[in-house]
């Protein structure tokens, strides 16, 4: 057995119950980790050109049950300890980059309320964020004799240059007068415009006397802003993730989906011009997401041109410099290291089971011969069910491994891609942006 590494029994309990659901753990994430040291490498090098100002987005590729959402995780954690803010969101029919019923509105609010810093990696970090500049700014006119209202004034007059940059200096300035009158209603009037909840101008203009409100056509430039606004507080920059892209492949609607490729053109084009200033994306999607020139990012000419691989990558050559890293897969060896970590994950309670190296080898040899090279490329059903097993031998001490090792049902992961978005198809007007090829969306061999 390997030495148990030290684990709080709540992360460990986190990790478990996860793991079990076939979910990304949010905590523990350095337990498990095996593998992909060099894409990791990579997003850390982007991590450390937004922190000099610069400005990074990469397309994360990997296969559907291969880790896309771990990985993600996992770098998300690391931009935290580097004193990022990030914010993270998965794609949904109502949570898109462009709509014009209130879609994108919809991804910025969920973005804003993921909103997470190292002392609130949970989410719900927005307002902290905004007290850290309104508290830095009340010391440094303390310091220098001046008053607060006139340093905030001061250090937000870099935002007005970017588009509704004046209302949001306006939304802060009101909050710093909340802050300083203890007037609670104000201030969550503040959070909420920030956070884009507001759906009229008008009841906006009530709250908080602005004249703009983040509504759908103003989802990326709210972004920029407010990367802007987190290294006015005192952080290394803003990192947005965002997965489960694959919800724009399965559009059904051409015009809604060329609509949403666009708006990604528009960022990948800043982010490698250098022009979002400490802002960075990294968006998780499968490679017919990517690759697919029918209905994938491909099928955009100005994408495909950006995002094609480079050909002198091959027979075993790797460029990670490009915007796309594609995950390459677990070998079996590391598969191997993690389901030693995972058994020391249990040991990390009660002492856990007592589950030898050979049964080990002995659980991997059956998932091959079950799903074949599948249990280690996309290992989600493995390491769920290899969970399973090590809680029931946990809560039966008298159980054999042997004996249970001929119960584990395995099967490979399907993946939905395919699957057109329910009710998308009922939301187009007839012949409203539509090809002939999408009435084929569906059809499956």
């Amino acid at each position: 057995m390997t030495e148990t590494p030290r684990i709080r029994p709540r992360e460990r309990d986190a990790i478990i119950q996860s793991l079990r659901a076939g979910v990304v753990p949010r905590t523990g994430l350095r337990h498990v980790q095996v593998g992909r040291v060099a894409e990791v490498e990579a997003l850390v090098s982007d991590l450390d050109r937004l922190e000099d100002g610069g400005s990074a987005i990469r397309f994360v590729i990997g296969e559907y049950g291969a880790g896309k959402t771990f990985f993600l995780q996992l770098v998300r954690l690391i931009a935290l300890e580097k004193k990022f803010v990030t914010a993270h969101a998965d794609l949904t029919p109502e949570r898109r980059l462009y709509g014009s019923g209130g879609q994108a509105r919809s991804l910025y609010a969920e973005l804003m309320r993921n909103v997470s810093t190292r002392q609130r990696p949970e989410g719900g970090g927005l307002a902290s964020v905004v007290e850290r500049f309104v508290s830095s700014a009340q010391t440094q006119g303390d310091a220098e004799g001046r008053d607060p209202a006139a340093v905030i004034g001061t250090r937000l007059e870099s935002l007005q240059e970017l588009t509704g940059g004046y209302d949001f200096a306006q939304v802060i300035a009101a909050y710093w007068r909340a802050h300083d009158r203890g007037d609670e209603e104000l201030q969550r009037h503040a959070v909420r415009w920030l956070r884009g909840e507001y759906s009229t101008r008008t009841e906006a203009r009530q709250a908080l006397g602005v004249r703009t409100i983040i509504d759908d056509a103003f989802f990326y430039d709210g972004l920029k802003l407010f990367a802007r606004f987190v290294r006015l507080a005192g952080f290394s920059g803003l990192v947005v993730f965002l997965d489960e892209l694959v919800n724009l492949y399965k559009l059904g609607n051409a015009q809604a989906r060329n609509s949403n490729y666009e708006q990604i053109l528009r960022i990948l084009n800043d982010s490698l011009q250098g022009s979002g200033l400490g802002l960075g994306f990294v968006l998780g999607g499968t490679p017919d997401f990517l690759m697919d020139t029918r209905r994938g990012l491909y099928s955009y000419a100005a994408l495909q041109t950006r995002l094609a691989e480079n050909t002198f990558a091959r027979d075993g050559l790797v460029d990670r410099s490009g915007p796309v890293i594609s995950l390459a897969n677990l070998t079996p060896e590391d598969l191997y290291v993690l389901l030693v970590k995972l058994r020391a994950v249990f040991a990390a309670g009660d002492g856990g089971p007592d589950l030898p190296d050979e049964a080990l080898a002995a659980f991997m040899e059956h998932c091959s011969s079950r799903v074949g090279s599948a249990y280690f490329r996309t290992p989600r059903n493995t390491i769920r069910e290899f969970v399973n097993l090590l809680a029931v031998l946990e809560q039966n001490p008298g159980a054999s491994w042997e004996d249970l090792l001929g119960r584990v049902e395995l099967a490979p992961d399907e993946n939905p891609d395919f699957a057109p978005l329910p009710g998308d198809a009922l939301a187009t007007p007839a012949g409203a942006g539509r090809s002939d090829d999408d009435d084929l969306a569906s059809f499956r061999l």
